[in-house]
């Protein structure tokens, strides 16, 4: 099954009617894989609209003429486009301010400077004789950047060492 050209044409030709848009997404599995350098690129923009196809995808013809970037959300299929959309959605909201009540914490995620988080911890400081490390706890914020570095840089090596080369 493939989605046909006319209803998608003329949904897309009014909304353009309307507002412009930054960008028209085609959600796909042959698309490029989204990447926090996407997400962080795309809630930079003002208007986009994101188009999803089920089962076979959209005419190709609405590709050519309509869609500015194709995305994938990984190397498989799913039934639907909007799955993906509501991921890339998720990836790129977050990073808009105002919409996390710290700001700053997105700019410390995994894959902003290319690592993995650090690990992170909560009180109480020792539960059950499983401790938060001392230096987290000796509020020297230099030291405790510098072994946040190190412990993602580390986790980085163990479990994503591809992100590394």
């Amino acid at each position: 099954m493939v989605m046909t050209i006319e209803p998608f044409a003329r949904c897309i030709e009014k909304l353009k009617a309307e507002r412009e848009y930054d960008e028209v997404i085609f959600m796909t599995p042959d698309g490029k894989t989204l990447t926090q350098p996407i997400a962080n690129q795309l809630a930079l923009q003002k208007n986009i609209m994101l188009l999803c196809g089920h089962y076979k995808g959209i005419d190709q013809r609405i590709r050519d003429i309509f869609v500015t970037r194709e995305i994938s959300i990984g190397d498989y299929v799913l039934s639907g486009g909007e799955l993906p959309a509501a991921v890339l959605v998720d990836a790129v909201i977050r990073l808009i301010p105002g919409v996390l009540s710290d700001e700053a914490s997105a700019l410390s995620d995994s894959f902003q400077d290319g690592l993995l988080d650090a690990p992170v911890y909560t009180r109480p400081a020792d539960w059950n004789g499983h401790k938060v490390p001392d230096i987290l706890l000796n509020g020297n914020q230099a030291a405790i950047s510098e072994w946040r570095h190190e412990q993602a840089l580390e986790r980085t090596k163990k479990r994503r060492p591809d992100l590394l080369k």
